[in-house]
Parts: C-alpha cells; sequence; structure tokens
C-alpha cells in the first residue's frame, strides 16, 4: 500500500496544514491523558504524532506555531486538588523509534560535547513504565509532599494518597536533607485484573487499561478509595536535590534503591549504542512476561557530569531519549467527513469513525490532512493510494505508527457501499459562508473570511486564554465559544471590559446561565481583573502571531524588555529593512518568515488597533533575564570562530542560562563578542563598533 506524502516531499503549505493539525490532536491528547485519565490515543501514536510533529518544525523552522506541541509538557492540572509548583520542572523525554534514532541521538551529544566519535559513552537502559509520573518531596528524611507532573511546572497535590502506596516510604535514613524522589505510580497486570474484577461485582466502573487504573486511582478525592487500590511506584528521577546521591545515573539508582526505594530491575548499564540497542531487544522480547505495561526503554547517560553539561531543550533534555516500540493497525468504517476551521483559516477534514481499539485505545477520529489526500493524491496530482479515493460508508484501514496519527491509511474499496459518490470539498466556508480558496500549487484551502469568520475569531480568543498566554481561570474554550456566540466578546479586549460593558440585566443572564450563578459570576470577573497585570512574554505569545511559539515569545521578552520597546521596534521595521529589521533577525532562533509574520502582525490596521484596545487595560510586567545576578544578565552576546573548549551549543546555552541574549549577528547592541581562532568579519565589524572582545579564555573567567 501507498505511503502518505514524507516530511521531506511536503511543500511550506503542506508543512503548515499539517502542524495545524497536529497541533489540535495533540492539545486534545494532552487534557485527555494527563487532566482527565481517559486518552483517546495509545501512547506509541501519541509519540508518533510528537514525533511528525518535531519533523516537520526541524525541516521548517520558520513554521513553528505558536501552539506548537513542541513547547509544552502534559496539561493544565485539573480542578479539585490544591496546585504545587515544581521546584525543577518536570519535563518529558524525546524520542526514537528505531535503532538509527538512537545512533543519532548518540551523534549528537558527541557533536554537543566536541567528542571524537570514537568516545564510547556510557548509559543506562531501562523500561519506560506507562504509568502517571509522581514526584515526592522529602526533608531532613521525611517525605512533606508527593506531586504529580501536571504541565510540568505545576501539579496537583496528591500527598495524603501517596501516603497510602506501599511502595512509597514515609521516612529515609541517611537521605539528602532535601531530595524530591521522581517516578512512575503503576498497577501491576494481576493486580489491574482483580481490581476490574471488584468493580464489575459491585456495579462500579471497570477501567480501560492499567494506567487508566494507576491514574484515577492515584487521583481521588478520598484517599482511601486510593488506599484501597493496588499501586505500585518505580523511581528513576530526582528534582531539587540539597547534595548528590552519586556521580553516575546508575550510582544514584542504586543510592535510591538502597534508600528503600523499588527500582526496575531491568535497568542496565550499556557500554556504546550497541549495547543499547541489545538491551532494548531483550526487554521488548520480554516485554510480555514482566507483569505490567511499558511502552519502550528510556536511555540516560551515565556521567551526570555530561548530563549536566548537555542540559536540556525547551522541554527535554539532551541526555536521555526514549526508544519506543512500534504501534498497530487497525480497520474500521468512515462514517461522516467534517471540516473543522482553524485560526488561519485553513480547512481541515476529519474522518468520523466508528469506534476501533487500537493498543488499547479506542479511536474515533483521524485527520484526512486535505482535499488531495481525500481525492488519493498529492499536491502534483501523483496517486498516493493507487487510485483509491475516500468515501463516506467506506471501510478504512487507521495506521497508527511512525507519521500522522491516527490517520486513514488505505481503503478496502471492495467493501464499499452502492451508490457512494466521490466526497466534495467544500468550495465555501462552512463557517461563515465565504469563499474557500487555494492556490495553484498548495495543499491547503483557507477561508477568505478572516475577521468575519467566527471560526477564526473563536480559535484566536481560545489561543489568547490558553493555559500559556494569560490563563484566565472559568474562561477556557467552551465559555470563548458561549461568550462569542452571544456577542459579548469579539477581541480580546472585550475580556477586559465585560463586566463595565454589562447592564444588569446582562449580568443577570449571565447568572442565569446553566453552571452559572452569583459566585461563578464573581469568580469570573475576580479572575479577568486578576490577568490584568501580566508577564510581557505571555502577552507575546498571547496575541497569536504566525510562527511565534512560547519559547520564542520568551526570547523576543527577553530581548527587547518591555512592551514599548518591542511594539516600537516592531513598527519601525515595518518595511522589512533598516537597523530595527536587521536587529530582529540578528536574534538566534528569530529566522526571516517568524520576523516578517512579526512586523506585518503590527502593520495591519486592525491587528494594531484590536492590540492598542486590549493594552490599555493592562499592566505589562517587563521581562526578567533568566539569571539577574549574573555578570552577563541583559547583555547580548555574539559567538564567533571555533570554540576550544566547549562546542558553540554549548557556549549558547551557557550564555542563555545566565540571561545572555545570544544573537547570531553583531550591531551597535552588542555588548560582548567572544571571538575564538578564525575569527572574520564579526571581529572586524565587532572592533570598528566598539564592542567589547573577549577571548575564549576571558569568557569562561567572566561567567565562571
Amino acid at each position: 500500500m501507498a505511503a502518505a506524502k514524507g516530511v521531506g516531499e511536503l511543500s511550506g503549505e503542506e508543512a503548515a496544514a499539517e502542524l495545524a493539525r497536529l497541533a489540535e490532536l495533540l492539545a486534545d491528547a494532552n487534557i485527555a491523558y494527563h487532566r482527565d485519565d481517559a486518552p483517546k490515543i495509545s501512547d506509541a501514536d501519541y509519540d508518533a504524532l510528537k514525533r511528525r510533529n518535531a519533523e516537520i518544525e526541524a525541516r521548517f523552522p520558520d513554521l513553528k506555531r505558536a501552539d506548537s506541541p513542541s513547547e509544552q509538557v502534559g496539561a493544565a492540572p485539573a480542578r479539585g486538588f490544591a496546585k504545587v509548583r515544581h521546584s525543577v520542572r518536570m519535563l518529558s523525554l524525546g524520542n526514537a523509534f528505531n535503532a538509527d534514532d538512537v545512533r543519532d541521538f548518540d551523534r549528537q551529544i558527541h557533536r554537543f560535547l566536541g567528542l571524537d566519535e570514537d568516545t564510547q559513552l556510557s548509559f543506562t537502559a531501562e523500561p519506560k513504565i506507562d504509568g502517571l509520573s509522581l514526584s515526592l518531596r522529602y526533608e531532613a528524611g521525611k517525605l512533606v509532599q508527593a506531586a504529580t507532573r501536571g504541565d510540568g511546572e505545576e501539579g496537583e497535590n496528591v500527598t495524603a494518597n501517596a501516603r497510602t502506596i506501599d511502595d512509597i516510604p514515609e521516612a529515609l535514613d541517611g537521605a539528602p536533607e532535601v531530595l524530591e524522589v521522581r517516578g512512575e505510580v503503576y498497577m501491576a497486570h494481576e493486580d489491574f485484573a482483580a481490581l476490574n474484577a471488584r468493580q464489575e461485582a459491585a456495579g462500579g466502573k471497570t477501567f480501560a487499561n492499567p494506567r487508566n487504573a494507576a491514574a484515577g486511582s492515584l487521583r481521588q478525592l478520598d484517599p482511601t478509595i486510593t488506599q484501597s487500590r493496588p499501586l505500585r511506584f518505580f523511581a528513576y528521577a530526582w528534582g531539587e536535590i540539597s547534595e548528590p546521591l552519586a556521580r553516575t545515573q546508575s550510582g544514584s539508582l542504586a543510592r535510591l534503591k538502597a534508600l528503600g526505594f523499588a527500582t526496575n530491575p531491568q535497568t542496565k548499564l550499556c557500554n556504546g549504542v550497541e549495547e543499547m540497542l541489545a538491551h532494548y531487544e531483550a526487554i521488548a522480547a520480554e516485554r510480555a512476561l514482566l507483569g505490567y505495561d511499558i511502552d519502550g526503554v528510556v536511555y540516560k547517560v551515565d556521567d551526570l557530569g555530561l548530563q549536566a553539561r548537555l542540559g536540556f531543550r525547551s522541554t527535554t533534555p539532551r541526555w536521555a531519549v526514549a526508544h519506543k516500540f512500534a504501534a498497530e493497525v487497525a480497520v474500521t468504517q468512515l462514517v461522516a467527513i467534517e471540516i473543522q476551521v482553524g485560526r488561519t483559516g485553513a480547512l481541515s477534514p476529519v474522518a468520523r469513525l466508528k469506534p476501533v481499539t487500537v493498543g488499547g485505545v479506542v479511536v474515533s477520529n483521524a485527520t484526512l490532512h486535505n482535499a488531495d489526500y481525500i481525492a488519493g493524491r498529492d499536491s502534483t496530482g501523483a496517486e498516493i493510494r493507487e487510485g483509491r479515493d475516500i468515501r463516506v460508508g467506506d471501510w478504512v484501514e487507521v495506521y497508527r505508527a511512525g507519521d500522522v496519527i491516527p490517520k486513514v491509511r488505505d481503503v478496502d474499496v471492495s467493501r464499499r457501499p452502492a451508490g457512494s459518490v466521490p466526497y466534495e470539498f467544500p468550495t465555501k466556508c462552512p463557517e461563515c459562508g465565504s469563499d474557500v480558496v487555494r492556490p495553484e500549487g498548495e495543499a491547503v484551502a483557507r477561508c477568505t473570511g478572516d475577521l468575519i469568520c467566527p471560526a477564526q475569531a473563536v480559535e484566536k480568543l481560545k489561543h489568547f486564554v490558553s493555559r500559556a498566554a494569560f490563563d484566565i481561570e472559568g474562561l477556557g474554550a467552551k465559555q470563548v465559544e458561549a461568550f462569542f456566540a452571544d456577542g459579548w466578546i469579539k477581541e480580546p479586549g472585550d475580556i477586559f471590559r465585560l463586566k463595565e460593558r454589562f447592564g444588569p440585566g446582562q449580568i443577570q443572564a449571565l447568572k442565569n446561565r446553566e453552571g452559572w450563578g452569583a459566585k461563578s459570576a464573581e469568580n469570573l470577573f475576580a479572575a479577568i481583573d486578576e490577568k490584568r497585570s501580566i508577564p510581557l512574554a505571555r502577552l507575546i505569545f498571547g496575541l497569536g502571531i504566525r510562527h511565534v511559539g512560547e519559547s520564542s515569545a520568551g526570547l523576543l521578552a527577553r530581548r527587547y524588555g518591555n512592551w514599548e520597546a518591542f511594539r516600537t521596534e516592531m513598527a519601525a521595521a515595518r518595511d522589512h529593512e533598516g537597523p530595527e529589521w536587521e536587529a530582529l533577525n540578528g536574534i538566534d532562533g528569530v529566522g526571516t518568515v517568524m520576523a516578517g509574520a512579526l512586523v506585518d502582525f503590527f502593520h495591519q490596521a486592525e491587528a494594531r488597533a484590536a492590540v492598542d484596545r486590549l493594552v490599555q487595560h493592562l499592566t505589562i510586567e517587563d521581562a526578567e533575564g533568566v539569571a539577574g545576578d549574573s555578570p552577563v544578565a541583559g547583555k547580548t552576546v555574539v559567538f564567533t570562530g571555533t570554540l576550544e573548549t566547549m562546542t558553540r551549543a554549548e557556549a549558547k546555552a551557557q550564555a542563555e542560562a545566565l540571561g545572555a541574549k545570544v544573537s547570531g549577528s553583531v550591531s551597535a547592541k552588542t555588548d560582548i563578542l567572544v571571538a575564538g581562532p578564525g575569527a572574520g568579519s564579526k571581529l572586524t565589524k565587532a572592533e570598528s563598533l566598539g564592542v567589547k572582545v573577549l577571548s575564549e579564555e576571558d569568557w569562561r573567567a567572566l561567567v565562571s
């Protein structure tokens, strides 16, 4: 069967459409998995979605979305538990899906550290438990707090529940003064079967799989229910710690075991990639006999000193990767094709399926990419499914691994219902009736309605109130849709005028809504007032400017410092030339496409006016440096030439961690140029501008 178009074959428009679909699928999956404990797709499918997203972003970095899944970890905590701010962020892991990916992981580490290819590194390899992440905080040897991962920065306080798990010690003998032990809560297969049998006998709810059972059991508001559930815990990492457990990952695991924690007995220290892959195959062969669910093997650099040098990306460590197991394929019937209109006007077809179980997870929706994909061809007209188009009523194969997941891969035409007709892609927007256009050679069809299209306006408002943007308590997607339909909110500024524009009758109308009352209305207005003071980075991200993600917004905020400077510089660069335009493009991490999107956004009269109306109601907090007390905090640094004691990537990561702004070009705003051997035009320009020039040795002395 012919496969769908690969990432390397996508055009820019096709890539943008694909990223839009992936963002929506992953956001929905995050909420279902991390917050609601009711996953709609399997872990392998979720990882495949993220992999596809990462591959597209790597090939088209300027198309990275404001709501990019690569900038997110988990989902915001649910209500009902007190929130806990993690002292050390709980990150997710990057993924590998085959041996070549693992070898690439090893090569990237060697390249980052500047090591010869022949230098062999040691890694721990341990099963990746399919459960719920938990962080346990011990102070003076006593368990004082247990928290779920949540969104990585903030989780739920489940201390009372964690105390009921036998594998979690109440007290430790000989532990560091402060020790956060991290691991996975899970349920063994035999315990899961027994629990479901008891639930069924009592007429209660049964669970779809052990992971759901474990997560649902840990997150009970009544700890006695948790105590009645057979939960277990494997320790595999740590967060805040007052002194090291050991000098290596393997040594630290041994120390955790000595302190009384269960660690996975399948964990092995491997010397080099081939031993890692051999252990992966050994674990895969024993997977069905382990007695608990795993979905891969995690490799970690053993030397903690090297881990510290490697550091982190925005959401994943550079020194670890999860080698995932393959997923599955299923056949079901397509009952409808629906069109969703996104924030940028892109029309995205979605297959509604008869629910089918794939890898233990029930699937009822799948992406259909675009009109060409439904017709069985790519944008050049070449066949991708041997002439078999996709029609309502067809029996279709849902492919669940290695590509955009879930998706329809093929059609069984032998089972096609009599009288079925090819699907006709709409020429009018289903939301506003505006014309749908698709320029020649592009894959994505878009609504031309823009601001008059309610779907686009609503999606932009949903983004504005999303977790990483303004995060207004009580004003989620459903509330935005309802308020928009009633005409109460049409643009972001309307949110902050909501109470004052209401007459008594309208406030009463809000209070009379189902699920609302006087108290909930007051809480909403209080939550809105709380967000009248907002950090600059959140405001930039909340504007929903195309290609500007959460990390990019933070980068821009740190670079410009305050709203007035940012707004002024964007306006001054409107012609895509001049010193302001060059400075914007000189920021490491900002490409010409992102720069163009930023400048063009502020050049649009309607957008600019809406932003001006919004900021009238806000106090915008200036950005703070990552490390405000460092000697380079807030300074703009450029590296050039050959660095001898560290790689360029390591130097940039170090500078950013100290609060510096790393740029790729020299300008009058550059504070420091670090010049190694072979420095050329950048050094010449820096000297002509009077920029401070440091050698690599000077730089290390400055920041040490």
